[in-house]
């Protein structure tokens, strides 16, 4: 029998829009784990405004009324993503927001509004499936929790991962604020991510769902096949954003 060929190396570049800014200055070094064998980079293409669900029936008829799918703002979003789609051939963009508060209960609705612009602006060009959106729960911070061991490196405490699913709590920054005395979000914030463990945070199957949906969907495009690392087998993913499927190289 013949040697199987081995895949063709590739280098993936993922172009991030993110709402926060944390995320805008830390998220791809949350990611780094990905990037260790050379096959990808993350880059933050924008810092982009957070969106909401369009409940307004009037201006749902002022879009009507001048010709368009989707407002301006998202048209916006849209052109970012197309122009870094277009000028690299192997890449992907990943939307990402925060779920925080009162979000959470319009969650679907936000992904629906996110993924139709994408749609929108993408789909005349066969790029739709090289975009996907995606949400931290609530916010970044929430994933200092699930690695004790890079906050107690960083401010010298001795605290032990949360037992409970960290995309459940409900403030994570103020708890930091609130725990450690003259806590920095940015300072402090860099430090720790720079020592958070990927593989770690996703080792519970039954946690971070939002989170390991965004790992898993990053994999499939790179290509590589699923396996254990990450819990990408048997781990919980998001019921809202686990729909999308990277297009294959093209």
């Amino acid at each position: 029998m013949a040697a199987q060929e081995a895949p063709a190396w590739r280098f993936v570049r993922f172009g991030l829009l993110v709402t926060g800014k944390g995320e805008e200055r830390f998220l791809p070094r949350l990611f780094r784990a990905l990037t260790e064998n050379g096959q990808c980079t993350f880059q933050v293409i924008a810092r982009i405004s957070q969106l909401s669900p369009i409940v307004s029936t009037k201006k749902k008829l002022k879009m009507v009324g001048v010709g368009k799918q989707i407002p301006t703002k998202d048209e916006e979003i849209g052109i970012a993503a197309r122009m870094f789609l277009q000028k690299h051939a192997d890449s992907y963009v990943v939307v990402i927001d925060d779920l925080e508060g009162s979000r959470v209960q319009f969650a679907k609705d936000v992904f629906e509004r996110y993924r139709r612009l994408l749609d929108t602006m993408l789909k005349p060009f066969g790029l739709q499936d090289r975009a996907s959106v995606h949400f931290l729960a609530n916010m970044m911070e929430a994933y200092y929790f699930a690695d004790a061991r890079a906050i107690n490196e960083v401010m010298g405490t001795t605290w032990a991962d949360y037992d409970g699913d960290v995309e459940e709590l409900a403030h994570p920054k103020n708890d930091l604020k609130t725990k450690l005395a003259g806590f920095d979000e940015i300072d402090h914030g860099k430090k720790i991510v720079d020592r958070l463990d990927l593989r770690h945070v996703l080792s519970r199957p039954d946690t971070c769902a939002f989170l390991r949906t965004i790992i898993g969907w990053c994999v499939r495009a790179m290509g590589i096949p699923v396996g254990v690392e990450f819990r990408l087998v048997d781990g919980n993913y998001s019921e809202i954003t686990k729909c999308q499927t990277p297009a294959a190289r093209t």
